[in-house]
């Protein structure tokens, strides 16, 4: 992990994020002025579970998984984050703790952002306040949508369903092949690593999928899908 003063250009990235357009010029420097970057290499850990919340971080490069840490050392992940992508949780404005671990799965870059100037700004600026709230309720949605896929499904349509998100939400833009390791996979779907061994294998069998090591390239999306709604 490497920390710097933040020396990219800052508002280009952030005015990515439409929630930040709502700021006055004045907020804006304010956050930047007290804005810093920090480098990760892959596998460092960027939140833990647990811990004091005192930033929220804006991915800016790189790829990050949110995850939930459960019993028996086994793990839920959430979601992924690409650039760019603000990083939160559920602890901002109530118990300040980080309510799940955040982890570098390749060399990243993140902006951390003071929660003591957001909260600030958002007791003055009443649409960058509704933008925050759309932020957080995006995130709920999302997640009630996972907990039906992982309660509601097979296996073989969780694994499905899953390769179609990382293809679609994650390694969409450059048109790359997914890439996750097994043991992800396997978090992704709240099912064991040699279940996910097992349907991944089928999968290529039938040549659904391609499998060369953690790249995962997916020949037939209309068989996919399908085994996606009805698995």
């Amino acid at each position: 992990m490497q920390e710097k003063k933040n020396t990219k250009h800052f508002r280009e990235i952030i005015n990515s994020l439409p929630i930040y357009n709502e700021l006055s010029d004045e907020q804006f420097e304010l956050i930047q002025q007290t804005c810093y970057d920090v480098k990760f290499r892959q596998g460092e850990t960027i939140f833990k579970q647990g811990t004091a919340m005192t930033h929220i971080v804006v991915v800016t490069e790189g790829l990050v998984k949110i995850y939930l840490e459960g019993i028996a050392n086994r793990n839920l992940i959430l979601r992924f984050a690409k650039p760019v992508t603000m990083v939160g949780g559920p602890g901002f404005s109530t118990d300040f703790k980080h309510h799940v671990t955040t982890v570098a799965i390749e060399d990243t870059e993140a902006s951390f952002i003071d929660v003591n100037i957001l909260t600030e700004i958002i007791k003055q600026n009443r649409d960058f306040a509704l933008g925050i709230l759309k932020w957080a309720n995006n995130h709920t949605v999302t997640n009630y949508l996972k907990f039906i896929e992982l309660t509601q499904k097979g296996m073989h349509g969780r694994i499905a369903g899953a390769l179609i998100y990382l293809k679609r939400d994650v390694f969409n833009e450059k048109n790359e092949n997914i890439r996750i390791n097994r043991q992800d996979l396997a978090d992704l779907t709240a099912m064991s690593k040699e279940s996910a061994i097992r349907i991944l294998k089928e999968l290529k069998d039938e040549k659904t999928i391609s499998v060369e090591g953690n790249n995962i390239i997916i020949n037939d999306i209309d068989r996919l899908n399908r085994i996606s709604m009805n698995g």
